[in-house]
């Protein structure tokens, strides 16, 4: 890490671990200690909150989030980031093709509720603003979806119906569910979300 600078930002910290790291998949908690270590060393000040310095790398399109926690730098992934934005005309012909509703709960505009178009490959992985990439989600499941994104929400769905089905005794919903929820395990696929 940098000795020449007396005042260095988190931030700084944060980006010179990651270039001097590049095209590696680093978990949180071995970025973490360091830059905070090196933070109190150059500052004599605790480093405020490292977990949410590297989301805002993320967020900013600095880093990748390749899953939960763990995230990686990749300069030509920088170089050629472009963030897809619908045009109006796509985001109708979503609207469209989901009749103008929410594709989780079935609420729309006859509803009164808000909709938005939601990229299913989020944009800042990569995600095409094209009709097949797009959804129609209602405010609250876009929230959580930008929140915990498309297959974290789509596992606290199951879990929840698989609770759901035992309380009513439906043992048809209860083996879908089973069966749903080992494909998640099988592939590796939020395996952090527990019930």
């Amino acid at each position: 890490m940098t000795k020449k600078k007396k005042q260095i930002s988190q931030k700084d910290l944060l980006i010179e671990f990651y270039t001097k790291n590049p095209n590696r998949d680093i978990p949180h908690f071995e970025v973490v200690p360091l830059v905070m270590k090196e933070y109190r060393k150059y500052t004599r000040r605790v480093f405020a909150d490292p977990d949410r310095g590297i989301r805002k790398l993320y967020q900013d399109g600095f880093l990748m989030q390749i899953s939960k926690g763990v995230y990686r730098y990749d300069p030509n992934h920088i170089k050629n980031r472009t963030l897809e934005d619908f045009d109006a005309k796509t985001k109708e012909a979503i609207f469209k093709n989901d009749n103008y509703k929410c594709v989780i709960c079935g609420r729309g505009v006859a509803e009164g509720m808000e909709i938005h178009a939601d990229h299913i490959k989020p944009k800042d992985r990569g995600g095409k603003a094209i009709v097949e990439n797009g959804q129609t989600l209602c405010s609250q499941h876009n929230f959580l979806k930008k929140n915990l994104g498309q297959t974290t929400l789509g596992k606290r769905y199951f879990l929840r119906l698989q609770k759901t089905s035992i309380k009513i005794k439906d043992k048809n919903l209860i083996e879908f569910c089973k069966e749903v929820l080992k494909l998640f395990d099988k592939y590796g696929i939020d395996t952090h979300v527990k019930d």
